[in-house]
């Protein structure tokens, strides 16, 4: 059964969801503070973090990069509805993605499962001969692992998903709506700017060309492109 950490100090909700995730055939654990919450998901023993923006003492996005120093186990995160500021913050400390609270269970048990069907596709999809190269991008889909110019990047699943498709399309515009599909899981959302804030952290976690530029560009309108060296 996939087990589920839910970290929200907001008891009553909490609980409520617990419930639900538990109908729908998650195994789910919550707890209400931060700290609490860091240790359990590093403990090996969850499948996939729903960590609350908004806690009491250490905030969620600073448990969220405590966590990402030790794991890439997929994050959701709740935002509150309507802060973009929240989501984009979130977004850039790796989290995988994000609900808008107060959520609806249904999307929220919608976006889990699109989470854990990436990790499960990610993990079993491919042999470890399918290695995918894009000029100085190495891409192993097998252990999820990138190498840029030689040297290791620290890419969450989301990121990984998304590079993976932008350098299978090497030179090749891909629309945001292909990337959201493929990467994210699920349809784009109007005004949703996941996509944008997960390129962005992978140009910075990739670094400027010699000519100052980036290997992946923008084309209004259109969507990204990986560029070949």
């Amino acid at each position: 059964m996939t087990k589920i950490l839910l970290i929200d100090d907001d008891v009553e909700l909490a609980d409520m969801l617990k419930e639900y995730l538990e109908q729908e055939g998650f195994d789910t654990t919550a707890v209400q503070d931060g700290e609490t919450g860091k240790r359990e998901a590093l403990s090996g023993g969850y499948d996939l973090v729903v960590l609350d923006v908004m806690l009491p003492g250490m905030k969620g996005v600073e448990v969220l990069n405590r966590i990402r120093v030790e794991s890439h186990i997929p994050v959701l995160m709740l935002t509150a509805k309507g802060d973009d500021v929240d989501r984009i913050v979130g977004l850039e400390s790796g989290a995988d993605d994000y609900v808008p609270k107060p959520c609806r269970p249904r999307e929220l048990v919608a976006r889990i499962r699109a989470i854990l069907r990436r990790v499960v596709s990610a993990n079993s999809e491919y042999p470890s001969a399918n290695i995918v190269i894009a000029g100085a991008l190495t891409l192993y889909p097998e252990t999820r692992k990138a190498e840029w110019l030689g040297q290791f990047l620290n890419l969450t699943s989301t990121e990984f998903n998304l590079l993976e498709v932008l350098a299978t399309n090497c030179g090749l515009v891909v629309s945001k709506k292909e990337l959201s599909e493929k990467g994210l899981g699920r349809p784009l959302a109007r005004f949703d700017r996941s996509i944008d804030v997960h390129v962005s952290s992978i140009r910075q976690k990739m670094g400027n060309l010699a000519d100052g530029g980036s290997a992946i560009l923008t084309l209004r309108g259109k969507g990204y492109q990986f560029v070949k060296l």
